[in-house]
């Protein structure tokens, strides 16, 4: 028998890898082709950056990521990890914790789009003593994170309060949101004397969204309930369950409260409101990022039938909408309103591309676009609001639709101004941690 007939299984071997590495590289290289020419080449927020020079390329980055399952965000390329879908990149910085090389640093923007961050220390303190923030305003918007440092703020103050102080509160919240309601939860759990103000109701930003809106998050912890286990579930649902947390532990909220002034007393605060004064020896702030919403600075924009969130879908039944914006709030609520008997949809957005949206809302606007359930006017922008119809500019041509409603999901402004007020350090991290 020929000797060649006993090395051609070692020969095989390194060849079926060889064409597994190869095909391997050639699908990375086309999924970051798709992501640049679709516009999807850039993070919404938090995400990560890799050390090609640490990275072994063992994948485990890849595996842990959640939103790996039906995207690539994450892949090997030329031996090592890289961020293949960035704008599929949720920030929930997974992949850091399982990088035996601590190869992966999570940072904010990127080299050509900052964002502002409040400066804040490993406890979550600012550089004004005894102010704290955590959660969206700092640059965490997942509601497991932002519980996370809920947590870690409220034990990180537990451990900084004097002994004794003339002030009647120990610790005042800003906010009822997730971070807002861990910190009250962890406060009471170490027998904390505080205060929760939030200028709306309990839930925050989540309150705010759509009905029915799908709310993802991951099993985390909470002080004096356990393990929350949701994974997936709606904006109702949630609330539901903060909700009962409230009745069972009856949280020490006042809503409709809004904060406009904080002044250090040294030593602790005055918290100032549209309802009264408040003085305590710490301040967390567990507010949102969006601030005043952003507009659009057009004619007819103070028109009665122009809003800045979606409330209910089911007032937009039978009207012709326009939802301007390219970011999750303006595709849920377009793609909301657009399951409402009678109604006609309209998604305006000065991008070609919603980068900044999740993949499951894009793939579903694409999907209510092509049905018809939705037109879209991409690379466009808002010119003139009439009582009756919207004046459009795209690509240089001016077009004029029928109009009823229309709803401006922008974003926000971030409230620089009242934070460096106080005296609040912010940065504009430009792909830094």
């Amino acid at each position: 028998m020929p000797l060649y007939i006993y090395f051609l299984p070692l020969l095989l071997v390194p060849l079926y890898y060889l064409a597994t590495y190869l095909r391997e590289q050639k699908r990375a290289e086309q999924i970051r082709q798709e992501a640049i020419e679709t516009g999807l080449a850039e993070p919404a927020s938090l995400h990560p950056i890799i050390d090609r020079n640490r990275c072994i390329g063992c994948r485990s980055c890849v595996y842990a990521c959640p939103q790996q399952l039906g995207h690539n965000v994450l892949g090997i390329f030329h031996g090592k990890a890289e961020l293949l879908e960035p704008a599929n990149c949720i920030g929930h910085g997974a992949c850091k914790k399982v990088c035996p090389e601590d190869a992966i640093t999570l940072v904010f923007g990127t080299e050509t789009r900052g964002v502002d961050i409040p400066n804040v220390d490993d406890n979550f303190e600012t550089n004004v003593e005894g102010l704290f923030i955590a959660g969206e305003l700092g640059g965490m918007g997942l509601i497991r994170n932002a519980i996370e440092q809920g947590k870690s703020a409220m034990k990180a103050i537990a451990e900084k309060l004097p002994k004794k102080s003339p002030n009647p509160y120990q610790v005042i919240i800003v906010g009822a949101g997730p971070a807002g309601i861990a910190a009250m939860l962890a406060a009471r759990e170490k027998k904390i004397q505080y205060l929760a103000l939030d200028q709306e109701s309990l839930g925050g930003t989540v309150y705010q969204y759509p009905r029915g809106k799908i709310v993802m998050t991951q099993p985390v912890e909470l002080p004096l309930v356990g393990k929350m286990h949701f994974r997936e579930t709606t904006k109702e649902s949630l609330l539901e369950f903060w909700q009962d947390i409230d009745r069972q532990h009856h949280l020490n909220i006042q809503y409709n409260e809004m904060v406009a002034e904080i002044t250090p007393l040294y030593p602790g605060f005055r918290v100032k409101t549209n309802k009264g004064e408040y003085e305590s020896d710490c301040v967390l702030l567990a507010i949102g990022r969006r601030g005043t919403p952003r507009k659009l600075g057009v004619e007819g924009e103070e028109l009665p039938k122009v809003v800045y969130r979606l409330i209910d879908p089911e007032q937009y039944a039978g009207q012709k909408v326009l939802i301007v914006g390219g970011g999750d709030s303006a595709l849920e609520a377009a793609l909301a309103i657009a399951d409402e008997e009678g109604s006609e949809v309209s998604l305006s957005y000065r991008s070609e591309s919603f980068s900044r949206a999740k993949a499951k809302n894009r793939e579903r606007i694409d999907a209510y676009a092509q049905s018809g359930k939705i037109t879209l006017y991409m690379k466009s922008n808002v010119k003139r609001i009439t009582e009756t119809q919207v004046e459009l500019e795209q690509n240089g041509e001016r077009i004029t639709i029928d109009n009823d409603a229309v709803i401006i999901n922008a974003g926000g402004i971030l409230p620089t101004g009242f934070l460096k007020k106080i005296g609040i350090e912010v940065e504009t991290k430009y792909g830094t941690a």
